[in-house]
């Protein structure tokens, strides 16, 4: 996992350190070539930053059964972590995100098994837009299907240019089961979510950016080694976790909550009740001191 974690370190410092690059491109295949380590979890990648990737180079990062118990684990090792302020999912494979569904195990799972299947994907995409931090989707390459409903489940999403993003299960006369027919229409709203869904239409990041799907399209840049995504979406988790912790959490419920609380007058309750938990906050008052001395705030989440 550390040797993992230091190829894609070094494959996103290619456009400034070019002289890394074939030693980085034969790190990466050594690294992908690893099946143990099927997501990959770095704390140490910048301050307050979880960096998690993907990485079933064989299966294009496809959701099978182990995958998900992997999301399980790592999850639960965000949350006990105190210190972080963001987490950026990501991919270890060159020009993937995730493919989606695991087809081939799917094919040989009995139908009895199929709806628990998807409803504990379901159940466990919730736990990650439920996380209580902010959350970013690095999109290399496909993010088709489940790997969609997965970026759906962030908070933000920011993809390359040339990525590729669709809910295509259309196509397989099944329909979007981890979320994706209730998050795709939440961020672009029924219409246009309808028509994507109904044509299993495939969109590139840039297109993506356009209709606001994605906050950010990123060229994919040679330097990048097919990573462009990723390193901008962890410049854009370490800006947010400068910020304070607690309101960060905040922040995030008020708006969830409150874009589902039926009415604006619910929905500022909402914000009201988050406000009053930042309020007794040591934090709030390191930020004032931090303000009036003309100086960085150092946060602690207290």
């Amino acid at each position: 996992s550390q040797i993992m974690a230091l190829c894609i370190s070094n494959a996103l410092k290619l456009s400034v350190r070019p002289s890394l690059l074939a030693l980085c491109q034969q790190q990466s295949a050594r690294c992908l070539s690893n099946k143990q380590d099927e997501l990959i979890l770095d704390f140490n990648r910048c301050p307050g930053v979880c960096v998690a990737l993907l990485n079933r180079p064989q299966a294009k990062n496809a959701l099978s059964k182990s995958l998900i118990g992997a999301l399980e684990s790592a999850f639960a090792a965000v949350r006990s972590q105190r210190a972080l302020r963001a987490l950026v999912f990501g991919s270890a494979v060159p020009g993937v995100f995730c493919a989606g569904a695991d087809l081939k195990e799917r094919a040989t799972m009995p139908e009895s098994d199929v709806g628990p299947f998807v409803a504990k994907a379901r159940d466990l995409l919730q736990e990650l837009a439920e996380l209580p931090l902010p959350t970013v989707a690095a999109i290399d390459g496909a993010a088709l299907g489940g790997g969609l409903e997965l970026a759906l489940a962030c908070d933000l999403r920011v993809a390359s240019d040339d990525a590729r993003l669709g809910l295509v299960e259309t196509r397989l006369a099944i329909i979007p089961g981890a979320g994706g027919t209730q998050r795709l229409p939440s961020v672009l709203g029924p219409s246009l979510a309808k028509e994507l869904i109904y044509t299993a239409r495939v969109l590139t990041g840039a297109e993506a950016q356009t209709l606001g799907l994605v906050s950010r399209s990123v060229p994919q840049q040679q330097g990048a080694n097919g990573f462009a995504a990723l390193a901008s979406a962890i410049e854009l988790a370490s800006e947010i976790a400068k910020n304070g912790p607690v309101a960060l959490s905040m922040a995030k419920k008020a708006i969830d909550n409150g874009m589902s609380a039926g009415s604006m007058r619910a929905a500022l309750d909402v914000e009201a009740n988050c406000y009053a938990r930042v309020i007794p906050t040591k934090d709030r008052l390191e930020g004032l001191r931090a303000f009036k001395e003309k100086r960085t705030p150092v946060y602690t989440g207290e």
